[in-house]
């Protein structure tokens, strides 16, 4: 299993605004080979700006990457730049390698 995420620091103010871009865009990634499933979370709100972050789990890092290469990717990531002014700053990527995972 492979867990890719970006964090994001969204400008006080700028919250719903990042919340309806996420929560009301087409979803191009559920029909990817050896996708599982995407969170969008919701971190701490500091001084300037609220922490959020897109996690999303893989069967394996090869699908991830394969995912980044596709026309899917391409398409939702298209209109990324019209939106800079909600960020403070571009978004932060973190990839981890699952090395254990513990269920009920």
């Amino acid at each position: 299993m492979f867990i890719a995420m970006n964090r994001f620091r969204v400008a006080k103010g700028k919250e719903a605004d990042f919340e309806a871009v996420w929560l009301n865009r087409d979803v191009h990634i559920a029909k990817e080979t050896g996708f599982v499933e995407f969170h969008l979370l919701r971190g701490p709100e500091l001084e300037d700006h609220v922490l959020y972050a897109s996690h999303t789990l893989w069967a394996s890092e090869e699908d991830f990457v394969a995912w980044t290469k596709s026309q899917a990717f391409r398409d939702a990531h298209k209109d990324a730049g019209r939106n800079a002014g909600l960020y403070l700053g571009g978004p932060s990527f973190e990839g981890f390698s699952v090395l254990q995972t513990v269920t009920p």
